[in-house]
This record gives C-alpha cells, sequence and structure tokens, in this order.
C-alpha cells in the first residue's frame, strides 16, 4: 500500500500537501476508493481512503490509526556538514532507516562547507522515513557554531581521532532519555574543540581503529547507539 507523509492530522479528514497530492494523483494514478498508508511523523499511522483525487489538494478519509510505540533510545547525531552534499544526505537517509531521534548540522573550525540547505535534508528525512515506514520522523535542527551547540547540549559524546585517551563508544553506558554523539569534519575536530567540549561535560569516544568518513563515522555512530540499546 502507498505511504505518504501527513504531519498534523486532526480529525476524520485530512488534504495531503500539493506535494503528495501531485505524487498520489499524476503519478501513482490513485482514485477515488483506493486505500493508502499515512505517516503523521510523531508515532501515529493511518490507514485512509481517497475521496477527491486532486493533483493540488488530494482529501482522505481517515479509516483506522494505530499508536506506535516509541524507540528504546532518543538518540541525537551532531555532524559536521560533509563537502559533497549527496554524502551527507546518505548519511540522513541511513540513519533514519536504523534509527535517529534528531540530527544537528554542527559548522566547527575545519569544516568544508558552511551552508546547509535545511529544505532538502528533510526532504531526504521525509521520503527515508516513508521508505522505511518509520512512524517517527527525526528532527533536523538548524545548523549552528559548534562552540554554540556546546554550550547549549546537555553533554554526551564527541568521537575524534587524535591519539588522546578516549573510550570505545560501544562501551559507554548510555542513557536512554537522551544520548547525543558529535561527529567532526574530515581533518577532524581541532584539538581545542575537543578540548571545549571536554572541559564542558563532554566525554571523549572512539568509534574503532580505522580513520572514518565523516558521514560512515555518523552512521557507525549510529548503529553501535542503537545495537547498544537494543541488547540492554
Amino acid at each position: 500500500m502507498n505511504l505518504f507523509y501527513a504531519p498534523g492530522i486532526i480529525g476524520e479528514t485530512y488534504t495531503l500537501d500539493e506535494v503528495e497530492s501531485k505524487h498520489a494523483v499524476q503519478v501513482l494514478r490513485l482514485k477515488e476508493g483506493d486505500e493508502i498508508i499515512l505517516l503523521n511523523g510523531t508515532g501515529i499511522i493511518y490507514t485512509a481512503s481517497v475521496v477527491k483525487a486532486h493533483h493540488k489538494k488530494c482529501e482522505v478519509s481517515i479509516l483506522a490509526s494505530k499508536v506506535m510505540p516509541e524507540r528504546n533510545c532518543k538518540l541525537h547525531i551532531a555532524v559536521a556538514p560533509t563537502k559533497n552534499n549527496d554524502r551527507f544526505e546518505w548519511f540522513l537517509e541511513k540513519a533514519t532507516e536504523i534509527g535517529v531521534s534528531s540530527v544537528t548540522p554542527v559548522i566547527c573550525d575545519r569544516s568544508e562547507r558552511r551552508a546547509t540547505n535545511h529544505e532538502r535534508f528533510d526532504k531526504v528525512i521525509i521520503a527515508a522515513m516513508k521508505q522505511s515506514m518509520h512512524a517517527f520522523k527525526p528532527v533536523l535542527n538548524l545548523q549552528t557554531d559548534f562552540r554554540q551547540f556546546i554550550l547549549n547540549s546537555a553533554p554526551g559524546f564527541i568521537a575524534h581521532c587524535m591519539d588522546t585517551p578516549k573510550m570505545p563508544l560501544k562501551q559507554c553506558n548510555f542513557d536512554p532519555k537522551g544520548v547525543s554523539v558529535l561527529i567532526g569534519p574530515e581533518g577532524d575536530f581541532t584539538a581545542e574543540e575537543v578540548a571545549f567540549a571536554v572541559q564542558n561535560g563532554w566525554t571523549p569516544v572512539s568509534l574503532g581503529s580505522s580513520r572514518l568518513r565523516t558521514e560512515t563515522a555518523a552512521l557507525v555512530a549510529v548503529h553501535t547507539v542503537n545495537l547498544m540499546m537494543d541488547n540492554s
């Protein structure tokens, strides 16, 4: 059955936005009476029926709803945007499929990309949410400066490649109420950035012996936290 993103459902009817309406009517050729699935992004999956197949304002009637359980862990990944947008979008897609609660693009001293397309990235997340049929849409926060992020966030884990004491992420204890992992740019965090994070309560961690690309490191962090929480 076809899936659509439908935030803010209230009552027994809903009108898909123009993008979803066009996809439903012009691409999928849905007609009155066809049943679809709606995801509101906050934990509810709806079964609905098309009542007006309009390519800009497709109206549906809600037939049933199911409340899905929340994830085992609220995972927040803060990561420096990659120079190549495709690689960052790949991370957003795969992280959404595996399971992440929120993502924050963080601009660091060595960041090669200092501007992000929030709308484009959010569309990637929505597409991945629908493809994997996740009931909860990850929150994409606006990009922020590294030091502002550290000062405004609860302490978490900062992964870096410098030869200084740190413990493997897979051996850390995670609070299911909220886990944050910070991943740096290609070229890593500066020593000053790591020191600033540690001074503000962040724990240095390692993701393994290999030197990973930014998007790979971020995905490894997502997988590691999910695996550990699922097995706890």
